[in-house]
């Protein structure tokens, strides 16, 4: 079921299999007609994530960047969407010779055909492709069909594995096996036998519980691997390898044994897990957390975890807030609850709700002195409210809220203009890496410690260049832009104790071993405050 953890697990695996000293990369397959992610509600799906070279895609890809720490490309995603255009689009150049073009064989073996090519492209010892939905939906079973003839045209290397979710009802006190044993016979049912079952819970799985999957569901028990919540996701490769995961997948393709390095791995966590690290708190204003009665935190996954693993690396132990910007919209004065923070994070989003509690929050922010970054969208409402609080330009505001502002201060990218004439909406935004030049002597050229840097994007409106010189006569520096069209990608306000925000994303490019520069700039700022 959705958010039961595949993607996390198979990241996991992938991270274990890197610590065993094999090059590894990571397929998700979404079951969804789009083609891909852009068009997605974020609230419904979670996080949109952007590859390097642009591709809108689900937010596992950046679990896998994250795991991995290395960058994951478009060669990597598929939809439902993509691949039958892929082969529509082949059968239209006449490229199957005239034949009839059916959902099996064709559509199946597009699927193993990019399967192949992502493990070629990255030249991986292993694949680990992650299908999404449920097993039994309709939606998905092309993939299952595609992964069936995988293993029937080379059954020594194609390995299953079933993440599966183990209840323990409140009232009865016990661990019921009873779902995994009717997901597994369902898998049977499309040609599929698990090599692997691993067991999701809020507890370990006991030896009991694994002798009665393996009887039930045809698996050694020693491929029932323990999955119980833990306090962090970054725990989960060293759970799983207490179920010797890693040695049982060299076991099965008979690869030998191999000696095994967590020592990076296993000092990150321990900063996880370690309780006496001093808290910094961070407020992150947003308008994508609610789900009818409960919070999701899906649509800012990136940001979340940039903040965690930068906090934990600094020595630091973050607590999180969610903010509701459409609160700070209704009630400006609420914003003063923003003093209990010691940092706080305006992230990437669209469209006009909740827009003027975001400002009101950054007016609060830059006036009081508390650390602020800003992201994407987040940079441009923090020019906003600095054009109209600071440069004393009323009304001013972004053409895509209010497209007849007398101060268009964020206005529409040119080549923008007839996407959205057109309605040419999914995929044209500007998309992936971009250079970016920064100012020497800046906090941003101190913190990357470069002249010029890639980081990634997603917006097609840009900070217009007509209003640049006014905000730098009151203090705004910017302090990063991209040389070949000379567009604003970082600003900062050098007497703040830290106020930065970026065009770009720099979440997507933060590791757990390898923080993002700016998210360090930004919580050591925060720490400080305390």
């Amino acid at each position: 079921m959705s958010g039961v953890g595949k993607g996390i697990a198979t990241a996991s695996i992938g991270r274990i299999l890197k610590e065993y000293g094999f090059s590894v990369t990571a397929v998700k397959i979404d079951p969804y007609i789009n083609v891909d992610a852009g068009t997605m509600n974020p609230v419904e799906h979670g996080e949109v994530f952007v590859t390097e070279d642009g591709l809108e895609c689900d937010q596992d890809i950046g679990n896998y960047e994250r795991f991995l720490d290395c960058n994951i490309l478009r060669s990597n995603y598929m939809t439902t969407g993509s691949v039958y255009q892929s082969v529509i689009q082949r059968e239209r150049n006449l490229e199957y010779g005239g034949r009839c073009v059916e959902v099996v064989p064709d559509i199946p073996n597009e699927v193993i055909a990019r399967i192949k090519n992502a493990g070629k492209v990255n030249k991986s010892d292993f694949v680990l492709i992650e299908i999404g939905g449920t097993v039994g939906e309709y939606q998905n079973m092309i993939f299952l069909e595609a992964a069936r003839m995988m293993k029937l045209s080379d059954p020594s290397a194609v390995m299953f594995a079933m993440v599966s979710y183990l209840p323990v009802p409140s009232m009865i006190g016990e661990m019921k096996t009873k779902p995994t044993q009717y997901a597994v016979r369902t898998l049977n049912m499309a040609g599929i036998q698990p090599n692997l079952i691993i067991a999701r819970s809020s507890v370990a799985i006991d030896s009991a519980r694994k002798k009665k999957i393996s009887i039930f569901c045809n698996v050694d028990e020693r491929d029932v691997v323990s999955a119980q919540d833990v306090k962090s996701i970054y725990e989960i490769p060293l759970n799983f390898e207490k179920d010797k995961l890693g040695e049982r997948i060299l076991e099965y393709f008979k690869m030998g044994k191999r000696k095994k390095d967590f020592k990076r791995w296993s000092s990150f966590v321990k900063k996880v897990n370690d309780n006496n690290l001093p808290e910094v708190k961070i407020g992150v204003v947003g308008k994508y957390f609610s789900s009818g009665d409960f919070i999701l935190a899906d649509s800012y996954i990136s940001v979340i975890e940039a903040i965690k693993h930068t906090a934990w690396n600094l020595g630091c132990k973050p607590a999180i807030s969610w903010l509701n910007s459409e609160k700070y919209e209704k009630n400006p004065r609420a914003v003063s609850e923003l003093k209990q923070f010691d940092g706080v994070v305006i992230p990437g989003g669209f469209g006009s709700r909740g827009v003027e509690g975001k400002i009101n929050a950054i007016n609060f922010v830059r006036k009081n002195n508390i650390p602020f970054l800003g992201l994407c969208y987040g940079l441009q409402l923090a020019v906003i409210e600095f054009a109209r609080n600071a440069c004393n330009f009323k009304g001013a505001h972004t053409t895509e809220v209010k497209a007849g502002t007398s101060h268009p201060v964020i206005s529409t990218m040119q080549e923008q203009t007839s996407n959205l004439a057109t309605k040419n909406m999914g995929g044209t935004m500007r998309l992936g890496g971009y250079v970016c030049e920064l100012k020497s002597g800046s906090l941003a050229h101190r913190l990357y410690g470069s002249d010029m840097v890639s980081e990634r994007h997603r917006h097609r409106y840009e900070v217009n260049n007509k209003y640049v010189e006014d905000f730098e006569k009151k203090g705004l520096v910017v302090s990063g832009i991209n040389p070949n069209k000379n567009l604003v990608e970082i600003i900062e306000l050098p007497k703040h104790k830290f106020f930065m925000a970026t065009q770009f994303h720099p979440e997507l490019k933060s590791r757990p071993l390898n923080p993002h520069p700016i998210f360090a700039g930004f919580i050591r700022a925060a720490a400080d405050k305390k």
